[in-house]
């Protein structure tokens, strides 16, 4: 597994970004198995919720000393009131996962910040005129969100979603654009939101984690996708008494 500060033969530095990792730790060690050497590891909250694993996504977050935010359902986790918006499904998980966690990951969970800034980047979950709820699915949106992103960052890197895309900056606007597996976006100096989508639970038809590289040096975002043991986690899923939709969902990524 790649930690952070294993310097490859690479010229940039590489930061690798995830959001949306959801308790599931074989989709986790896949990414950071798949990412290779990077620099950093950032992520953009919902660490847990849905999936089986929650206390070993976080000590394996520790293990690798990643940097960034909490999400909705990490606060949820906590004991907060974000349980009370979720579908059914959703709450049942939750309360098994505020049934299965240990004190140290709530003290973890407890002490990730809403929002973050990293170098040119504004870290957050869902957006930035609302960290844990709101989800930037339109222009419209992203660009009222571009306009309150931190002082000194041009950049914001959000999930929420679990969809993998881009809102940029262009001549018209804004431009939209959707990540593909192996895709680099070259920014150029240009502001934008970025979402590298899920890695525990993807919802854009692909059942593969999906996972972003970014390169400050390049003003570079790279999109990657990396299989993984859904029937695994499935099974776990099943085991653990979670709810069988959620399980059945990662097979199809929706």
């Amino acid at each position: 597994m790649a930690l952070p500060g294993t310097f490859g033969h690479h010229l940039s530095m590489r930061i690798v970004v995830l959001s949306d990792i959801h308790a599931n730790l074989t989709a986790l060690d896949a990414v950071l198995a798949d990412a290779g050497a990077v620099d950093r590891v950032w992520q953009l909250g919902d660490i847990v919720g849905y999936g089986p694993e929650p206390d070993a996504v976080v000590e394996r977050l520790r293990e690798v000393g990643a940097i960034g935010v909490r999400g909705n359902h990490d606060a949820a986790a906590c004991g907060g009131s974000e349980i009370d918006w979720f579908n059914p499904e959703a709450r049942r998980a939750m309360e098994w996962t505020r049934r299965a966690i240990s004190p140290e990951t709530v003290e973890w969970l407890s002490s990730l910040p809403s929002r973050t800034v990293a170098g040119a980047c504004d870290l957050v979950h869902g957006s930035y005129r609302d960290p844990l709820w709101e989800y930037v699915t339109s222009k419209a949106v992203a660009l009222a969100n571009l306009d309150v992103l931190a002082d000194g960052t041009r950049i914001g890197l959000h999930g929420h979603t679990h969809m993998p895309i881009a809102f940029v900056e262009d001549a018209a606007g804004l431009a939209t654009i959707r990540g593909r597996a192996g895709a680099s976006l070259e920014l150029e100096g240009r502001r934008a939101l970025v979402n590298p989508g899920s890695v525990g639970q993807p919802r854009d038809g692909d059942p593969t984690s999906s996972y972003l590289i970014w390169e400050p040096e390049a003003d570079r975002v790279t999109w990657h996708r990396v299989a993984y043991d859904v029937a695994g986690v499935q099974r776990q899923m099943r085991d653990a008494g979670l709810p069988t939709a959620l399980a059945a969902r990662l097979s199809v990524g929706l």
